[in-house]
């Protein structure tokens, strides 16, 4: 379904990467969300808790890159979001508050 993958950090933590189907973002082929939490299912908790409750991790096929793992660390909340990189279009934008995902379409609960 999704594709995706984790990284387990020297205190024990882990995040948690994955690429979403693009329905969830107008014009894009999808959308990469990060998650930093204790272990995987509680990160898989906390995105089913924002409203994306069809979320699975099935083995590790897409893990975080270095600069996504700093990239979560340093968010407040943990949790960010992105449109899939197109390497041919260009770099990829900015990492978002994933909250300004669920605020662009709240009829997708």
């Amino acid at each position: 379904m999704a594709a995706g993958g984790f990284s387990r950090l020297p205190n024990g933590t882990v995040v948690v990467a994955l690429n979403l189907p693009g329905a969830a973002v107008d014009g894009a082929d999808g959308v990469r969300v990060l998650v930093h939490a204790g272990n995987r299912a509680r990160a898989l908790t906390r995105l089913r808790n924002q409203g994306l409750r069809a979320v699975y991790l099935r083995g590790n096929a897409a893990p975080p890159t270095p600069d996504e793992v700093t990239a979560v660390l340093h968010h407040p909340d943990g949790l960010i979001w992105r449109t899939a990189p197109d390497t041919a279009v260009g770099p990829p934008e900015l990492w978002r508050p994933i909250r300004s995902l669920r605020s662009r379409h709240p009829a997708q609960a």
